[in-house]
C-alpha cells in the first residue's frame, strides 16, 4: 500500500475521518482524545472548509498550506499567474485571525521596505522606527523571484528567527509569523533566481495547477456578483492558532519513524542522480510537517503515511539534478517516488 504514495493522500482527510486505529491489532484500543485536541482539530478543519469555499477544487492545496502553517514554517507556491496563489493566503489569514501583508516584489523594492527603518522626527528630535512588511502574522511575498537578491535576503532573518535588526537593534516579529512567497514559473526576463540556500528556507513548495472545466464553472458563477474573499468569516484566532501549534508539537513520534525520516533524507544524498540531496534543516521540516499533517487527519500520532504524504512537497525543491539526470527529462518527483518504494516502511505487515 506503500507503493503507490502521491497527493492524493492529502484529499482523505475530506471525509474528517481518522485512522486511530492503524497500527493496533484489533483487541486494542486508542486513548481518547483530550477535549482540547479534539476542539482544536475540528477548528482547524472548519477552517480549511471555509477557505474551500473560495478556492475551488484545491482541498489538498489548502491542506498542505494549514499543515505547514500549524508547524510554523513557511511556504514557496509556484504556479502560472491566475491560479489563485493570492486569494489562497488572503482566505487563510482570514479564517485563521492573522494580520495580513502583502508585498508587491519588484526590483526596485528596497530592503528597508520588507524590514522597516528608523527616520528622524524633528518634533521630538529623535529617530523613530517605521515597521516593515514583516510585522504581521502572515506576509505573502508576491513574485519573490523579481526582488533584488538584497532585498530577498532581508527576509532570512525573519524567517530563520523571528527577528529582524534594524541599525543595531533587534525587533521580534508578532507571533505566529509565515511567510507565503510566490513565483511565476514562465516569466525569467528580469527576475533573480532564488538560490539553493533561500529555497532551503521554505519548509514546503506548492503548485496550485490550473481548476477542472466544473471547477472553473463554479469559480466564475461565484463571482459574478461579490467576491467570495468577503463573504468568509473567521474560524480561528491568533490565540487558538497558538494554541494549536503548540498541539501539533506534542504529536508523538516514534523512534522507527525517526529513523524511516533519516533513511529516507539520506538516500537522496546518496540517489545517483542528484548532484545535491537534502540537508538536515530538510529533515526538521519534514518531522515538523509530518506532526501538523497528523493533527489535520485526526490523530496524536504520526504514522509513515504522513509522512510519505508530505515528503515531496517538502524535499522536492531542495534537490539539484545532475546534468544527465536533467538531459534524460528526470524530475524531483520522480526521483523522491523512487525513493518511497525503495526504502523500508516500518510497522508493515504488522498489526
Amino acid at each position: 500500500m506503500y507503493d503507490i504514495l502521491n497527493d492524493n493522500m492529502c484529499r482523505r482527510i475530506c471525509s474528517h475521518e481518522t485512522e486511530r486505529n492503524k497500527t493496533m491489532s484489533n483487541e486494542q484500543k486508542q486513548p481518547q482524545l483530550s477535549p482540547a485536541y479534539e476542539q482544536a482539530y475540528k477548528k482547524v478543519i472548519d477552517a480549511i472548509d471555509e477557505v474551500e469555499k473560495v478556492v475551488v477544487g484545491k482541498r489538498s492545496e489548502i491542506v498542505m498550506l494549514m499543515t505547514a502553517m500549524l508547524a510554523g514554517t513557511h511556504v514557496l507556491i509556484e504556479d502560472v499567474p491566475g491560479t489563485g496563489k493570492t486569494t489562497l493566503a488572503a482566505a487563510l489569514a482570514k479564517v485563521t485571525g492573522l494580520t495580513f501583508k502583502r508585498a508587491q516584489f519588484t526590483p526596485d523594492v528596497m530592503a528597508s521596505d520588507i524590514t522597516g527603518f528608523n527616520i528622524y522626527n524633528r518634533q521630538k528630535e529623535q529617530f523613530e522606527f517605521r515597521e516593515g512588511l514583516v510585522m504581521c502574522n502572515l506576509l505573502l511575498a508576491d513574485e519573490i523571484n523579481r526582488a533584488s537578491p538584497k532585498t530577498q535576503s532581508a527576509l532570512l532573518e525573519a524567517m530563520e528567527e523571528n527577528k529582524v535588526t534594524v541599525d543595531g537593534t533587534t525587533y521580534r516579529v508578532p507571533d505566529p509569523f509565515m511567510v507565503i512567497a510566490t513565483q511565476n514559473p514562465t516569466g525569467y526576463v528580469g527576475t533573480y533566481p532564488l538560490p539553493e540556500a533561500q529555497l532551503d528556507r521554505f519548509a514546503l513548495k506548492l503548485h496550485m495547477g490550473y481548476p477542472s472545466a466544473a471547477e472553473e464553472i463554479r469559480i466564475i458563477k461565484a463571482r459574478r456578483g461579490n467576491n467570495p474573499l468577503d463573504e468568509v468569516s473567521a474560524k480561528l484566532t491568533v490565540d487558538q492558532v497558538r494554541e494549536t501549534r503548540q498541539l501539533v508539537s506534542d504529536v508523538m513520534i516514534d523512534d522507527a519513524l525517526y529513523k524511516y525520516m533519516v533513511d529516507l533524507i539520506c538516500a537522496t544524498r546518496r540517489h545517483g542522480a542528484l548532484a545535491l540531496g537534502a540537508s538536515p534543516r530538510a529533515t526538521v521540516a519534514l518531522m515538523h510537517l509530518s506532526q501538523a499533517f497528523a493533527f489535520i487527519r485526526g490523530r496524536d500520532y504520526v504514522l509513515p503515511d504522513d509522512i510519505a504524504a508530505v515528503f515531496r512537497g517538502a524535499i522536492g525543491h531542495r534537490l539539484l539534478l545532475k546534468q544527465e539526470a536533467k538531459l534524460a527529462r528526470n524530475t524531483p518527483d520522480e526521483i523522491l517516488g523512487e525513493i518511497l518504494r525503495a526504502t523500508e516502511v516500518p510497522y508493515q505487515g504488522k498489526r
